[in-house]
C-alpha cells in the first residue's frame, strides 16, 4: 500500500502547490484538473457529510438544516505513521495546525461566512483542507453543496441552478471520479446524485454509488436490489454505509467507535452479512484510494504530456518577457546593449519598409515640399509694381546703363529667401516622423517592456540625437539657399541677353535702349527673374530631400544611439543596475512563471519516478 499512498500523496502535494500558485487553468486544462480526484455529490440530507466524516474518522464538518456546504471543500487526506498526532491544515492559514477538530469545523464555517456572509448563498471559491492522520488513506475528496429542488426562504431564486452548475463544473471533467451519495430510505430512481451521474457519465465508469441510511429503512425492506446492482448497475460495486445516528451525534460518539459499530451492523445483518466485507466507510475509503491510484497510473502518460507542453509554454513566456539579469556589471552592460540593438533593429525596419512609418518621410518630399514651394509668393514679389520699386531703389540717383544689375540681384535675393521656409519645414516634418518612429519602435520592442528606466533612457538618448541631426540638417538646407544667393548661374542670363538682341535685330522695340522704367521693360525683368527662380525651385525640390536624408535619416540609421553607447562605457555598476530596474508587475509575473515552471518540472520528475516503483 505504501507505493499507492505515496503516489496519491504526491498528487495531493502537487494539487496543493497548484492552488497556492493559482494554477487552475485558463487556456486548456490545468495540471490541477489533469490530476484525478473524487467529487462527492448528493442531495441535501443524503448523508453526504456523515460519509466524509466516516472516511476521515473525525467529526469535523459543520452541521445544520438546509444548505450547510456553501463552498466546495477540497479535502486532501494524507496517511501518516502510527502514533503520530492527527491535525488539519487550511491553505488559507498554512502555518497553523488544527489539532482540535471542533476548531476545524469552526474554521470551515468562518471561512465560508467570510466569502458568502452569514446568508444561505453559495460560492464556487473552494476551501482547501488537508488532514494528516494514521487513520486515513491517501485520498482527495471534494465535498460539494447538496443538490436541491426548490429555494427556501433566504436563498436566491437561482440557488437550484447555481448549485447544479457548480456541481457539474466538477463532475463533467473527464478526470473526476464521482462519488454519488443516495439515501437507502428513498427510491433510487429519484436520487439526485444518480440522475446527475447518469447524465455526465452514462457508461458509469467514473461513478461509485454509495447507499446511506440502510439502518433507517422500513422494517421488512432492504436495499439488496441496489447494492447487488439489479436496480441500477454501475461498473463499480455499490457500497452501503451506516452513519452515526442522531443520538450518537448528540452523545459525541467517537468516529472510530462508530466505524466498529458499522462493521458489527453489517456482519450481524441477515440481509447484508454476505456483503459485509464490501460494505462500510473503511472499505469505501480503501476502494476509492485503490481506484484513484489506478486512474492516476493510467493517466500518467497524458499528465506527463500536459506537463511537458506547459513547461514549453512557460519557457517560451519567460523568453518573451526576459530571463533574470545577472548582477555583475559586464552582464548588465551586455544586457543593455542587447536591448539597444533590439530597439535599433525595429527602428531600422520602420525606415527601410519592413514596418509601417518610413513611407511618411517620402510623403514629406513628394507632397508637402512641392506643395509648400507652389505656395511661395513669387507673383507678389515679381509684380510690376514691386519690380519697379526694387529696380528704382537699386539704381539710386544714377540710372543703370545697359541692364539693372543691382535690381536683378535684389529681386533674385528676395525671391531666394522664400525657399528658407519650405526647407526648414521639411527638416521639421522629417524630424517629427523620426520622433514618432522612435516612439513606435520603443513600444514594439518587446525586450524593453521589462525595463522602464532603460526605456526612458533610450527614448531620451534617441530624442537628443534626433535634435542634433535636425540642427545639422537645418544648417545644411539653409546653406543650399545661401549658396544659390552667393553665386548666380550666369549662363541663364546670357541666354536671356541673346534672346533680347535677336528681338532688337528683328525690330522689336523692347530692347535695352528703351526707357528703363517702361512697363514692357519692367515686365521683362520680372519674367527673367521668375524664369531663374523656377529653375532654382526645381533644383531645391531635389537638393533639399537629399540634404535632409543625408543629415537626418542616414544619421539616424547609422548613429542614433552612438552618444548613448559612449556614455554607457563610463557608467558605474550602480548606474547600470538602476537602468535595469524592472517594472515590479513584470518582476512579479516572472517570479510567478518561474515558480510554476519549478512546480511542473518537479511534478514531472516525481510522478515519473513514483510511477515506476
Amino acid at each position: 500500500m505504501a507505493t499507492m499512498e505515496s503516489l496519491i500523496g504526491l498528487v495531493n502535494r502537487i494539487q496543493r502547490a497548484c492552488t497556492v500558485l493559482g494554477d487552475h487553468g485558463g487556456e486548456g486544462m490545468s495540471l490541477w484538473e489533469a490530476l484525478p480526484s473524487v467529487a462527492v455529490v448528493g442531495g441535501q440530507s443524503s448523508g453526504k457529510s456523515s460519509v466524509l466524516e466516516s472516511v476521515v474518522g473525525r467529526d469535523f464538518l459543520p452541521r445544520g438544516s438546509g444548505i450547510v456546504t456553501r463552498r466546495p471543500l477540497v479535502l486532501q487526506l494524507q496517511k501518516t505513521e502510527q502514533g503520530q498526532a492527527e491535525y488539519g491544515e487550511f491553505l488559507h492559514a498554512p502555518k497553523k495546525k488544527f489539532t482540535d477538530f471542533a476548531s476545524v469545523r469552526k474554521e470551515i464555517q468562518d471561512e465560508t461566512d467570510r466569502i458568502t456572509g452569514k446568508t444561505k448563498h453559495i460560492s464556487n471559491i473552494p476551501i482547501h483542507l488537508s488532514i494528516y492522520s494514521p487513520n486515513v488513506v491517501d485520498l482527495t475528496l471534494i465535498d460539494l453543496p447538496g443538490m436541491t429542488k426548490v429555494a427556501v426562504e433566504g436563498q436566491p431564486d437561482s440557488i437550484v441552478e447555481d448549485i447544479d452548475n457548480m456541481v457539474r463544473s466538477y463532475v463533467e471533467k473527464p478526470n473526476c471520479i464521482i462519488l454519488a451519495i443516495s439515501p437507502a430510505n428513498q427510491d433510487i430512481a429519484t436520487s439526485d446524485a444518480i440522475k446527475l451521474a447518469r447524465e455526465v457519465d452514462p457508461t458509469g465508469e467514473r461513478t461509485f454509488g454509495v447507499l446511506t441510511k440502510l439502518d433507517l429503512m422500513d422494517k421488512g425492506t432492504n436495499a439488496l436490489d441496489v447494492l447487488e446492482g439489479r436496480s441500477y448497475r454501475l461498473q463499480h460495486p455499490w457500497v452501503g454505509i451506516v452513519n452515526r445516528s442522531q443520538a450518537d451525534i448528540n452523545k459525541n460518539v467517537d468516529m472510530i467507535a462508530a466505524r466498529q459499530k458499522e462493521r458489527e451492523y453489517f456482519e450481524s445483518s441477515p440481509e447484508y452479512g454476505h456483503l459485509a466485507h464490501k460494505m462500510g466507510s473503511e472499505y469505501l475509503a480503501k476502494l476509492l484510494s485503490q481506484h484513484l491510484e489506478s486512474v492516476i497510473r493510467q493517466r500518467i502518460p497524458s499528465i506527463i504530456a500536459l506537463i511537458n507542453k506547459t513547461i514549453d509554454e512557460l519557457n517560451a513566456e519567460l523568453d518573451r518577457i526576459g530571463r533574470p539579469i545577472a548582477v555583475d556589471s559586464g552582464a548588465q552592460l551586455y544586457t543593455i546593449l542587447e536591448m539597444c540593438r533590439a530597439f535599433d533593429r525595429v527602428f531600422k525596419e520602420h525606415l527601410d519598409g519592413g514596418r509601417a512609418g518610413g513611407d511618411k518621410i517620402y510623403g514629406v518630399f513628394d507632397h508637402q515640399l512641392p506643395a509648400a514651394l507652389k505656395k511661395l509668393p513669387f507673383d507678389r514679389h515679381l509684380s510690376l509694381q514691386n519690380v519697379r520699386k526694387v529696380v528704382s531703389e537699386a539704381d539710386g540717383y544714377q540710372p543703370h546703363l545697359i541692364a539693372p544689375e543691382q535690381g536683378y540681384r535684389r529681386l533674385i535675393d528676395g525671391s531666394l529667401s522664400f525657399f528658407k521656409g519650405p526647407a526648414e519645414a521639411s527638416v521639421d516634418a522629417v524630424h517629427f516622423v523620426l520622433k514618432e518612429l522612435v516612439r513606435k519602435s520603443i513600444a514594439e520592442t518587446q525586450e524593453l517592456k521589462r525595463f522602464p528606466s532603460l526605456t526612458a533612457d533610450i527614448a531620451a538618448a534617441a530624442t537628443e540625437a534626433l535634435e542634433r541631426f535636425r540642427e545639422e540638417s537645418r544648417k545644411t538646407v539653409l546653406r543650399l539657399v545661401e549658396m544659390e544667393s552667393s553665386y548666380l548661374t550666369v549662363d541663364f542670363f546670357r541666354k536671356q541677353q541673346f534672346e533680347t538682341e535677336k528681338q532688337e535685330k528683328s525690330g522689336n522695340p523692347s530692347g535695352p535702349n528703351m526707357d528703363r522704367y517702361t512697363e514692357i521693360h519692367l515686365r521683362r525683368i520680372g519674367s527673367n527673374v521668375s524664369g531663374y527662380i523656377s529653375m532654382i525651385c526645381e533644383t531645391m525640390k531635389n537638393s533639399i530631400p537629399k540634404a535632409v536624408v543625408y543629415c537626418q535619416v542616414r544619421e539616424a540609421k547609422r548613429s542614433l544611439l552612438s552618444h548613448f553607447y559612449a556614455q554607457l562605457g563610463r557608467r558605474e555598476k550602480e548606474q547600470l543596475g538602476s537602468m535595469l530596474d524592472e517594472d515590479p508587475a513584470l518582476m512579479e509575473k516572472r517570479q510567478a512563471i518561474a515558480k510554476r515552471l519549478e512546480l511542473y518540472k518537479s511534478a514531472r520528475d516525481e510522478i515519473d519516478s513514483v510511477s515506476w516503483k
